[in-house]
């Protein structure tokens, strides 16, 4: 069930322009959902940064222990969540901190003081959606 989302056009924009995820609670475990979703991103052109502590490098690309230790200068645009509900708020405030376009919150991960931290910085907030669902669908939509 979608939660929290903006419209299609506006999902369609954010997809388009975006060019960095970082996408946090990133597993190099191949049967997990966040490697098959950050996967298919960067098969379609995103750049991946990977967001665990307990991770080093996730296809290809070195992981880091929270959003607040990305290199100085990294732009990120959309901050996709594969956490817990609870972890969500923290998340959001770091999202803000490193000026985040976009806070994603995977299927299951619906947190409204999350969505109110995100949302009152400014930043787009999806909810309870799955990031690789929405972009085959609107790219199916546009053909």
């Amino acid at each position: 069930m979608n939660v929290s989302a903006p419209g299609d056009d506006a999902l369609r924009a954010l997809l388009e322009a975006a060019e960095t995820v970082a996408v946090v609670g990133l597993s190099s475990n191949p049967d997990r959902p966040s490697f098959e979703i950050a996967a298919y991103l960067q098969r379609h052109g995103y750049r991946i940064v990977p967001v665990n502590p307990n991770e080093t490098e996730v296809l290809g690309e070195p992981a880091y222990p929270s959003l607040l230790e990305l290199p100085a200068g990294m732009r990120v645009d959309v901050v996709d969540v594969f956490r817990r509900p609870e972890h969500t708020p923290e998340i959001a405030r770091h999202a803000v901190r490193i000026g985040a376009r976009a806070l994603w919150l995977q299927e299951d991960v619906v947190n409204e003081e999350a969505e109110r931290i995100g949302s009152e910085a400014g930043l787009v907030v999806i909810m309870d959606t799955c990031i690789k669902q929405t972009r085959e669908r609107l790219m199916r939509e546009a053909r």
